[in-house]
């Protein structure tokens, strides 16, 4: 049962059915400019679930902070009961440089809960458990692949809890990747508070694509819908096909070094044999061809042109359930 009460969040109050842009504030630039982490609320008089929708953990993935952006300009936050809250860009500081980390080499993702008298990146970690996520009912994480390593659409959740599973069914992205939560990451922390979270991971760092963007708006409306937050003037669709659930994968490495370049798409099943890329040199005088040590779905694929021997080029299911 849900009340419709003032939602009191970093030193402001926002009434039900009003909108509001509030930050927080941790540290300033080595110029002393204040830099500010917006966070983008908006209210329903109508009381209901807080869904909050996160991005630019890391400050090079740029293709989440974009679905964020389309949920804001679009209005599709603008719910019909409850609160979303939207934080576009979790690292500033990274995305104003173009990196992945902080300033002071960290990784944002890696250090959380945080500390009040920590790192910088500790601090902000602090600042967003503190303050942000005790209001929240249910969480969105946007992330990509890393550099070059192009990432299909899918949903990571830990294995053997069932209302995780059925919302990442709702989300709908082609992929669902149960993976073990790593330690002091956000979805750790989230889980152990008992904040259902949900991580999207598609596309590669410095990049935007827009097949990528769009599976994960339409997965945020999805989310939404199921909540019954989502504004009548959007409209739903089904996802194109069910979701393959993939419990166990591994990485194909490269066996030489040289030129790389993959001959398969993205998200297809490959069979044991086929042959999926090729390495050659500069100089027309060896080419070697990449071939599927397994059968399985291709999750992700090295989109480098220069691959040494032991580079990771192709992440491959190797086990699948119902």
């Amino acid at each position: 049962m849900y009340i419709n009460k003032d939602l009191k969040i970093l030193g402001e109050v926002i009434k039900p059915g009003e909108s509001a842009e509030v930050s927080f504030n941790v540290a300033k630039l080595h110029t002393r400019t204040p830099v500010d982490v917006p966070v983008i609320i908006e209210r329903s008089k109508k009381p209901g679930p807080t869904i909050l929708f996160t991005a630019g953990i890391h400050g090079d993935e740029v293709n989440g902070i974009e679905i964020v952006r389309q949920l804001i300009s679009k209005k599709i936050n603008k719910p019909r009961i409850g609160t979303t809250i939207c934080i576009p860009v979790l690292n500033i500081f990274g995305f104003i440089n173009m990196e992945r980390e902080f300033p002071d080499g960290r990784d944002l993702n890696r250090v959380f809960p945080g500390s009040k008298n920590g790192s910088l990146a500790s601090r902000v970690a602090y600042e967003l458990i503190h303050e942000i996520i005790p209001h929240v009912d249910f969480i969105v994480d946007f992330h990509t692949g890393g550099a070059f390593r192009f990432n299909a659409p899918q949903i990571r959740i830990e294995q053997g809890n069932e209302d995780d599973d059925v919302m990442a069914e709702i989300f709908g992205a082609p992929f669902i990747l149960y993976s073990t939560n790593s330690s002091k990451t956000f979805r750790k922390t989230c889980n152990k508070m008992g904040k259902p979270i949900l991580l999207y991971e598609g596309g590669k760092s410095f990049h935007i694509d827009n097949t990528v963007t769009n599976t994960a708006v339409n997965g945020a409306k999805r989310i939404l819908n199921h909540f019954g937050m989502l504004s009548r003037q959007f409209k739903v669709s089904e996802p194109k096909k069910a979701c393959v659930k993939i419990t166990e994968s591994s990485w194909l490495r490269a066996k030489h070094s040289g030129m790389f370049k993959a001959t398969i798409a993205l998200g297809i099943e490959v069979k044991k044999g086929d042959t999926i890329g090729n390495i050659t040199d500069p100089y027309g005088k060896f080419n070697h061809f990449v071939k599927a040590n397994h059968t399985g779905y291709v999750i992700n694929i090295n989109q480098s042109p220069i691959v040494y021997q032991g580079d990771a080029l192709f992440h491959v299911s190797t086990k699948t359930k119902q």
